[in-house]
C-alpha cells in the first residue's frame, strides 16, 4: 500500500534530489550574465576586465567547483548516514544549503564572484550528501516489489530540479542581468520545505534495527510506512540480514576494497556511475546553451530549447518508474546506453554540417533532446539505485560513499574539461563520450545482474558464488540465500 507516511517520506526525501538537479542546471542559462558580472566586479577592483582565457577558466571553476564539494559530501555520505541516521542526516544537511544560498544571493551586492565560487562549493557538498542519503533512505523504506520505483523517484526529483532551474532561468524570469543572483539563491527553498516536512517522517526501519538494534522502533516505523501491523515478514528479513552482518567484521572503506567477494559488485557499481557521468550528459546540462548558440541558434531559442531538456527528463523518468520493476534495471540501462551511443554520433554529425546545411541547426537541438531521452530511460536513475541493491547493510554505506565519490569526480572532470574540449576538438567534442558509451555497454552487458523483485539477501548471495558470470546466464545467476545462509537454485522464472 502507498500510505500517507510513505508518501510524505518519499516527498520529503526527494527534495534533496530536487536540490541536486536544480543546482546542476541552474548555472546554464545565466552564463553570459554571470560572466558580465565577473568582468564588471574585476574592472571596479582593478580597472581592467578579466582576460578571455582567464574568464573561461574562472567560469569553468564556478561550474565545476560544485562537483568538488559533491566529491567530499559523497565520500562521507555513508559515514554521515550511520552517524546521524538517514532522516536526521538529511535534516542537518540543510544548514549547508542555507549557507550556500546566502553566499550566492548576496554575491551581486558584494561585487564578489568569489562568493559564488564558495557558495557553489558549499551547495555541492550539500548535494553530495544528498546523493548518498536520499537513495539509501528510499531503498530502505520500500518493499522489494516497489523498491525500483522508489529508487527512480530520486532521479525524478533530480529532473524536476533541472527543469525548474531551466524555466526560472528564462531571460523574462530570473535569467537576466538584474535577477540572476535570485536564481542562484533559490536553492534555499527546498531546504526550507524539507526542514518543515522531514520531522514528521519515520526513520529508516533497516537503520533502526540493524544499525541501532532498536527492534521496537523499527516495528513502529514499519507500521507507519506499511499502514498495517502485519510487518513480521519485513522484521524477519531484516533480522536475517542483521545476523549475516554480525557473522563478519564491520565493513569500512578499506575492508570493502580488500574483501574479495565484494570486488565484483564494487566494480560494477563504479562502472555504473562512470557510465552516467562520462556519457556526456553533463556537457548538455552545463553547456547546452553555449552549445546551441555556437551552432548558430539565437539566444532566445537556445534558452527555451534548454528547458526542453528538463521537460524530457521529467517525462521520461515518470515513464520509467513503473518499468523499473517490470522490465528490470539491466535491460533499461543497456537500452539507454545504446541509444546515447547512437545519438552522440548524430550530435557530432549535426555539429559538423551545421555551416553547410541550414536546417541542421534545428537538427542539432532535436538529436540532443533524443539523446537526453535515452539518458532518462536508464543511466539517469539506475546507478543511484543499483548500488544500494548490490550490497548488504554492512558494506552498503561504504560502497555508496565510494561510488558517489567516483560519480562526483567524473562530474567535475566533464564540467571543467568540456569548454577546453569544445575549443580543442570543435565539432568533434562528443567523440570521447561516444567511445566511453560503447565500452560501458560491453562491460554492463557482460557483468551486471538483474535485481528486480529480489530481496537484498538474494542479491548478496550472487557474490558468494565462485564464478561471477554474465548478467544473463551463468552459475552465479541461479542462487539465493536460504534461512541458514546456504544456497539454493532459483526456479527458471527467477533467472535473469
Amino acid at each position: 500500500r502507498i500510505t500517507a507516511f510513505l508518501s510524505l517520506a518519499v516527498f520529503s526525501a526527494i527534495l534533496g534530489s530536487l536540490q541536486f538537479g536544480y543546482n546542476t542546471g541552474v548555472i546554464n542559462a545565466p552564463e553570459r550574465k554571470i560572466k558580465e558580472f565577473m568582468n564588471e566586479s574585476h574592472s571596479i577592483r582593478w580597472g581592467t576586465p578579466i582576460p578571455e582565457d582567464t574568464l573561461i577558466s574562472l567560469y569553468s571553476l564556478i561550474v565545476a567547483i560544485f562537483a568538488v564539494g559533491g566529491m567530499i559530501g559523497g565520500l562521507i555520505a555513508g559515514w554521515w548516514a550511520d552517524m546521524f541516521g538517514r532522516k536526521f542526516g538529511m535534516l542537518i544537511n540543510n544548514a549547508f544549503g542555507f549557507g550556500a544560498a546566502g553566499l550566492m544571493f548576496f554575491s551581486r551586492e558584494a561585487l564578489s564572484y568569489e562568493m559564488i565560487i564558495c557558495g557553489r562549493f558549499l551547495i555541492g557538498f550539500n548535494c553530495g550528501l544528498y546523493t548518498g542519503l536520499t537513495p539509501l533512505y528510499l531503498s530502505e523504506i520500500g518493499t522489494a516489489d516497489i523498491r525500483g520505483a522508489l529508487g527512480t523517484l530520486h532521479q525524478l526529483g533530480v529532473t524536476i530540479g533541472i527543469l525548474l532551474s531551466q524555466i526560472l532561468g528564462f531571460p523574462e524570469i530570473f535569467g537576466n542581468g538584474e535577477l540572476w543572483h535570485v536564481l542562484l539563491g533559490l536553492c534555499a527553498v527546498p531546504c526550507a520545505i524539507q526542514v518543515l516536512t522531514m520531522p514528521f517522517c519515520p526513520e529508516s526501519p533497516r537503520y533502526l534495527l540493524i544499525k541501532k538494534d532498536k527492534e521496537s522502533d523499527a516495528h513502529s516505523a514499519l507500521v507507519k510506512l506499511r499502514g498495517t501491523t502485519g510487518v513480521e515478514a519485513d522484521i524477519h528479513e531484516m533480522k536475517q540480514e542483521h545476523r549475516a552482518m554480525q557473522s563478519e567484521s564491520k565493513i569500512g572503506l578499506i575492508h570493502l576494497l580488500r574483501k574479495k567477494s565484494l570486488r565484483m559488485p564494487l566494480l560494477i557499481s563504479i562502472v555504473m556511475h562512470l557510465s552516467q557521468q562520462l556519457s556526456g550528459i553533463n556537457a548538455i546540462f552545463y553547456y547546452s546553451f553555449s552549445l546551441f548558440t555556437s551552432a548558430g541558434i539565437s539566444d532566445d531559442i537556445a534558452a527555451h530549447a534548454t528547458s526542453g531538456i528538463g521537460a524530457i527528463m521529467v517525462t521520461m523518468t515518470m515513464i520509467t518508474i513503473p518499468l523499473m520493476d517490470r522490465i528490470g534495471r539491466r535491460s533499461l540501462h543497456l537500452t539507454g546506453l545504446a541509444g546515447m551511443f547512437i545519438f552522440s554520433i548524430l550530435i557530432t554529425i549535426s555539429l559538423s554540417f551545421t555551416d553547410e546545411v541550414a536546417w541542421f541547426k534545428i537538427g542539432n537541438v532535436v538529436v540532443s533532446l533524443i539523446y537526453v531521452v535515452f539518458f532518462a530511460i536508464g543511466p539517469g536513475s539506475i546507478p543511484w539505485l543499483i548500488v544500494a541493491e548490490l550490497f548488504s547493510q554492512g558494506p552498503r554505506p561504504a560502497a555508496m560513499g565510494l561510488s558517489v565519490l567516483i560519480n562526483w569526480i567524473s562530474n567535475f572532470a566533464v564540467g571543467y574539461a568540456f569548454p577546453s574540449m569544445q575549443k580543442g576538438l570543435g565539432n568533434f567534442s562528443f567523440l570521447p563520450f561516444t567511445i566511453c558509451l560503447l565500452l560501458f555497454w560491453i562491460f554492463i552487458y557482460k557483468y551486471l545482474p538483474e535485481t528486480k523483485n529480489r530481496t537484498f539477501e538474494e542479491i548478496v548471495a550472487i557474490w558468494k558464488s565462485d564464478n561471477i558470470q554474465s548478467g544473463s546466464s551463468g552459475p552465479a545467476s541461479k542462487y539465493v540465500a536460504t534461512e541458514d545462509s546456504g544456497l539454493v537454485e532459483f526456479s527458471s522464472a527467477k533467472k535473469y
